[in-house]
């Protein structure tokens, strides 16, 4: 019993070490990709490898060892002793070996691909479930529960199709496996017959020959359960494992040689922060759609840049590119006169460049932790401040736990202006050089917009800012106003800063 409960813990000490080191491989594999790759990657399917795969892998892992490893070393040993006692009728069923095999490999292939089906097609469930839930304030207001749960139960209907295929062939291989073990039993019989005849065996030694064959069919039998985990295991493994195995094209590589980590050269007010050349630009999605077609901008530091136009004509983009979530497929995007790839992204997005987005994401934390999710290092006086001068300080006292108050899942405990100048302190909180506002009131009413205006005034002073904007009243401040519209620049203000 001593020996049992030893071998148990220290499996299940093993399984758990291995899932929780893939996992954390996994998850640190998936934060270091650039955005690209999630352009093209699911959240719902990253999260079913993340979870059911390293737990499927772990799974089979465990039966390998606990299982596996028993009857393959019983199988062999036996099959060992078969040929000592008798070379020649061992060559009976020896011969009929490679022909179980291949059948066993061939139907091993069609199950892992029937496997790959299943498992992609259960993702794809997933992925309607969690859009769903994550979406669930949609759902309700336009009473589309019913149509969302159609189209769950056609995807898990689906995935459950290819589930009972794929049991089916499990069940067929063991049952082929089954009737291998009695084919190799009648050729050990018949062959045991010719050779007593011949007198080469005695029928007690083809007695104890019989009672050999029998312990290795049943380790060897016992082996074919474990086939179906083995399919999973390696199906759901390989998956993994190709993940892992993902580089980013944009690599953040903290103190990596030959990347700057400050700015190369001094700016002062009125020296170009950040230059555009003749960029040229479409996502890796969609590579014949052209976003930005030869966009040459400057922008000067120390002054606001408002970038209009109607939806679609490229402004956001823009960031994208000054953030270096992409790198323009044509042109440079240069920061202080050197091109931005030499910097480190990790630098570039930490402690120069503080976006504000249209709709900021609040992460399901306090108050607090969210301001100071950009520098988690700041104090609460830091944070305390950043909320100040993003005139977020007032409303959030005013709730009874102040600053340690839960926000909810995506922010939604806080309204939209609330959340807004949370997103402005936070970003605040980082002092960067350049503050980029995506649309930052678009999605406002007027009252709530009054106040984040006001915080934005306070957050502009002293900086390089660029606004990307819809509202007259979002770029009243600006100093230049440049008018895009099909990837192009069309107009710039009279100062000609611009260079179309």
């Amino acid at each position: 019993s001593g020996v049992t409960f030893a071998y148990i813990s220290l499996l299940g000490c093993v399984g758990e070490n291995l899932a929780a080191r893939l996992r954390r491989r996994l998850m640190a594999t998936l934060l270091t990709q650039d955005v690209a790759f999630f352009d093209r990657h699911r959240s719902a399917e990253l999260l079913s490898r993340l979870s059911g795969d390293v737990q499927d892998f772990k799974s089979a892992f465990k039966s390998a060892v606990s299982q596996g490893l028993r009857n393959a070393t019983q199988t062999v040993g036996s099959l060992g002793y078969l040929v000592a006692m008798s070379p020649r009728l061992s060559a009976f069923f020896l011969l009929y070996i490679p022909l179980v095999v291949a059948v066993g490999l061939g139907l091993g292939s069609m199950l892992r691909a029937l496997s790959k089906r299943a498992a992609a097609q259960q993702a794809a469930a997933n992925a309607v479930a969690h859009e769903a839930l994550t979406q669930m304030r949609s759902v309700k207001a336009f009473g589309m529960e019913a149509e969302e749960l159609r189209l769950y139960e056609g995807q898990v209907e689906e995935a459950a199709a290819l589930a009972r295929r794929l049991a089916l062939g499990i069940g067929l291989f063991q049952a082929l496996s089954n009737l291998a073990v009695n084919g190799v039993v009648l050729t050990v019989l018949c062959g045991g017959g010719v050779c007593i005849g011949r007198g080469e065996l005695t029928a007690g030694e083809l007695t104890a020959y019989l009672v050999g064959v029998q312990t290795a069919m049943r380790s060897a039998a016992n082996l074919s359960p474990l086939f179906g985990h083995a399919i999973k295991g390696a199906t759901a493994g390989g998956r993994v494992f190709r993940l892992l195995d993902s580089r980013p094209c944009i690599e953040i590589d903290r103190g990596r040689p030959g990347l700057l980590t400050e700015l190369a050269a001094p700016v002062s007010a009125g020296q170009d922060l950040v230059r555009l050349e003749n960029v040229r630009f479409a996502y890796p999605g969609r590579p014949d759609a052209v976003v930005l077609d030869g966009v040459s901008l400057t922008v000067p530091s120390g002054c606001v840049v408002a970038v209009c136009g109607r939806s679609g004509a490229g402004k956001s983009t823009v960031t994208q590119l000054l953030t270096r979530f992409y790198d323009p497929t044509d042109g440079r995007v240069l920061l202080a006169g050197r091109d931005l790839r030499s910097y480190d992204p990790g630098w570039v997005r930490d402690r120069l460049v503080g976006l504000i987005p249209q709709e900021p994401a609040l992460f399901c934390a306090t108050i607090r932790e969210n301001i100071r999710y950009g520098r988690p290092e700041a104090t609460d006086a830091e944070v305390e401040a950043a909320a100040r001068l993003a005139q977020a300080h007032k409303f959030i006292k005013a709730f009874p736990r102040g600053y340690d108050t839960h926000v909810g899942e995506r922010g939604l405990a806080v309204s939209g202006g609330q959340k807004q100048r949370i997103a402005i302190a936070r970003a605040l909180l980082k002092d960067p050089k350049l503050l980029i506002l995506d649309e930052a009131t678009s999605a406002l009413d007027s009252e709530s917009e009054r106040l984040v205006q006001a915080a934005l005034q306070q957050a502009m002073q002293g900086r390089t800012v660029i606004v990307i904007a819809h509202r007259l009243s979002t770029i009243e401040s600006a100093d230049y106003v440049v008018v895009m519209g099909n990837g192009r620049v069309l107009e710039a203000s009279a100062l000609a800063i611009f260079r179309v």
